[in-house]
């Protein structure tokens, strides 16, 4: 049984691997050119599944440790986790079958395992795999489900963990007429202006993204401009730009634009993104810490845990273990400290982080607001369209969850602030 030396599966096992075995964040493995060898079709089907994995990882590991007695070496193991996986969501149980199997033959190093898995996976498209959906929601690993339920509590915590095991809808943000993209693409028009697609397939393909007229970009993440608000010729900076959203969301409405951040491979991405919309911004690769300037306003998007984002990057709990969370908080601070110097008199500055966790939202803000005499946050600049007033904080910033527009798909997990000297 001979399978492709490249297929999607293969890559999905290969992304298992990696994750679960390097701790490497998926999203890094892509922009490696690891799977450049797949057709963009393909590659995102690869990411799917893997995606899909990661999800069910709980569950489907609860199934199949009734089928073993310990557990195989990590490559096969990632296997049988993938093929239980899509066997139990309704894959085509010969095809699913037949393929991974055929991983097992070409390997000469669990070439012997190969009669194991497929006794294992026949059973899975069978009825080993039909209590999948009697199975608890999977959990969060204990190092950062602990510290969420202290903040939030048990029961938030368990409708975001539903939230992450739903996976993400896809939105996207448009330069103008958001409604006639909404019906072109078959969408739905969110209340904060961003366009929400089920079953999009390739992103690439859809209409409209090749000639520049929206991004990829998830509701929450598009309120941090919104809340900016900014004014045509204003000189405005992006701090930690990339991938850009923010930047062309601020392009778009007319103002001056810097965009800065450290990695040379990321802003390039950013300059993909302004050259495909046609938009324009100052793009500058270097330490945001040593960038200099007098602004109107700036946009600090902060490095930080991207806990908020477990829904579409479920790799993230398995890839890190919050040993580098001290480092990334302190960054924040001194961020913020800079960022606060960059202010012309009357500016406006907008924190934001992609986190679940106060210490990098709620608390950081707390304690600026201490150390920089004459800065308050603007609480009446959190009033934009479709955002809640029930998730202004204390200190007078916006709290984004998971479980928050259950109804609607959800969003990811974000902290915002305005804040003026």
């Amino acid at each position: 049984m001979n399978t492709p030396h490249y297929t999607a599966r293969r890559s999905a096992v290969y992304l298992l691997d990696q994750v679960l075995g390097e701790g490497r964040l998926m999203s890094d493995l892509i922009a490696s050119g690891k799977l450049d060898r797949l057709p963009p079709a393909d590659r995102a089907r690869a990411q799917r599944l893997a995606n899909d994995t990661l999800r069910g990882l709980d569950r489907a590991d609860r199934l199949l440790n009734r089928q073993l007695r310990k557990p195989p070496a990590l490559h096969v193991h990632n296997i049988l986790r993938l093929g239980t996986v899509e066997l139990c969501m309704g894959g085509d149980a010969h095809g699913v079958v037949h393929e991974l199997v055929g991983l097992m033959g070409n390997d000469r190093r669990h070439a012997k395992l190969k009669g194991l898995v497929n006794a294992v996976l026949r059973k899975m498209a069978g009825d080993a795999g039909k209590p999948w959906k009697d199975l608890r929601l999977p959990r969060l690993p204990g190092w950062l489900r602990e510290p969420l339920v202290s903040a939030w509590g048990a029961n938030p915590v368990n409708m975001m963990e539903k939230a992450h095991f739903a996976g993400a809808p896809l939105d996207i943000t448009v330069k103008a007429g958001a409604e006639r993209w909404a019906e072109m693409l078959g969408g739905r028009l969110l209340p904060t202006g961003s366009i929400r697609l089920d079953d999009v397939g390739q992103v690439s393909a859809l209409a409209g993204f090749a000639t520049g007229d929206w991004w990829v970009q998830d509701a929450a993440a598009a309120l941090p401009v919104s809340i900016l608000a900014p004014k045509p010729g204003e000189k405005i900076v992006d701090l930690c730009a990339a991938p850009g959203g923010k930047t062309l969301q601020l392009a778009a409405a007319g103002a001056e634009v810097t965009a800065v951040d450290l990695s040379e491979r990321r802003m390039a991405r950013v300059a993909e993104n302004l050259k495909r919309t046609g938009l324009e911004a100052a793009c500058v690769t270097g330490d945001v810490l040593e960038h200099e300037g007098s602004y109107d306003a700036l946009l600090l998007d902060a490095p930080c845990s991207a806990t908020g984002t477990i829904r579409r990057h479920p790799d993230l709990p398995y890839a890190k273990d919050g040993s580098d969370f001290g480092e990334l908080i302190a960054l924040q601070a001194r961020m913020i400290d800079h960022a606060v110097g960059l202010l012309k008199p009357g500016g406006r500055l907008v924190y934001c982080t992609c986190s679940l966790l106060p210490d990098e939202g709620e608390c950081q803000v707390e304690e600026a607001l201490v150390r920089h005499d004459g800065l308050y946050t603007d609480r009446d600049a959190l009033a934009v369209p479709g955002a809640d007033p029930a998730w202004i904080t204390e200190e007078g910033g916006l709290r984004l969850r998971p479980d928050y527009w259950a109804d609607q798909g959800g969003m990811d997990g974000f902290y915002i602030a305005c804040l003026r000297r």
